[in-house]
């Protein structure tokens, strides 16, 4: 489930989880306790060498919250770097802006309703 993920990454994981974005906090009041059509997902999760934001194991799913950083032609690089190597874990990955996940969440939740019951 972690896919090899190093040690450090875990205490790293765990103060990211301690200061979460707007944009994770409101998304996570919708995503614990199973409140998503019963799949539970871990916050902060480390998979390989990442950490992404949001992990259903059962589904093999990510959800990354982006900010504005992520439209830096570099960091869309690293972003489609990171997605082909979660992908060859047989991981899916979508992706959301922090804006997105203010001021849509039902388009948000929505679309993450899709992800799950695809098969």
């Amino acid at each position: 489930m972690h896919y090899q993920a190093h040690d450090y990454l875990f205490s790293k994981a765990k103060e990211m989880r301690d200061s979460p974005t707007p944009a994770e906090k409101k998304l996570w009041e919708y995503l614990k306790r199973k409140r998503m059509g019963g799949f539970k997902f871990r916050r902060q999760h480390p998979v390989g060498r990442y950490i992404v934001d949001f992990y259903c194991h059962a589904q093999k799913l990510v959800i990354e919250i982006d900010g504005d950083y992520h439209n830096v032609k570099l960091q869309e690089w690293e972003d489609t770097e990171r997605s082909k190597n979660l992908e060859e874990w047989g991981l899916r990955i979508i992706r959301f802006s922090n804006q997105e996940v203010l001021d849509q969440i039902e388009q948000v939740l929505a679309k993450i309703k899709h992800h799950l019951t695809k098969e």
